[in-house]
């Protein structure tokens, strides 16, 4: 059994962000939780950016558990309107829309703008709250740049990535297999980066004293 301190909570209640970073995490000295675990429901999203939800859902899984807490918010932004939706990527067709519905306002929302104007990048804002309150949050950004298409295209990934082109590679994000999309993603390229800072603080934790 691990001890509280060597547990980790992933603050998410989606399912496909839940597989995504928990495989990202893989080979962390940590015990990783969920918040299925806890029975905790996540806060409501009232920040205006990707950094004030992820801080809040963060802060409300610390407070509710006590333990160290992983949270992330993440979204779709497409140039030709505006950077929408945003902070709203999940519920763009309003609370509780399914990913066919906001795909389906989102391709309504871009008839006949012109592929060279439908630039998009995925944002993603990862958080690490330590359970001792004292200690300052580690921030990590991840973006992935791409355009949107309006046929969608694969089955794998969650969201908006069968209509999100990967220009490189010349398939959707729903085309590539889990572990591709882990290397090059937005939360792939955040994560690596908190990660790296994160086993530097577990180096320093079990260093002599």
């Amino acid at each position: 059994m691990h001890a509280a301190a060597d547990r980790l909570l992933i603050a998410t209640g989606n399912p496909g962000k839940w597989r995504e970073l928990r495989a990202l995490l893989d080979g962390l000295p940590f015990e990783i939780a969920s918040l299925a675990q806890y029975a905790l429901a996540p806060p409501e999203e009232t920040g205006a950016t990707f950094l004030e939800n992820a801080l809040l859902k963060a802060r409300h899984a610390r407070a509710a558990t006590g333990l160290a807490v992983i949270a992330d918010d993440s979204g779709l932004e497409v140039d030709a309107l505006g950077g929408e939706p945003g902070v709203r990527s999940a519920r763009y067709a309003g609370p509780g829309a399914s990913d066919a519905e906001n795909n389906a306002k989102l391709i309504a929302a871009l008839a006949g703008v012109p592929p060279e104007r439908r630039g998009a990048r995925y944002r993603c804002v990862l958080v690490y709250l330590p359970a001792d309150r004292v200690a300052a949050p580690l921030i990590a950004e991840g973006v992935w740049e791409g355009r949107i298409v309006d046929a969608p295209a694969g089955a794998a990934g969650f969201g908006y990535d069968p209509h999100f082109l990967v220009p490189e590679l010349g398939c959707t994000a729903a085309q590539l297999d889990p572990a591709h999309k882990n290397r090059i993603s937005h939360r792939g390229i955040a994560l690596r980066a908190l990660r790296e800072r994160l086993e530097r603080l577990a180096q320093r934790a079990g260093a002599p004293r």
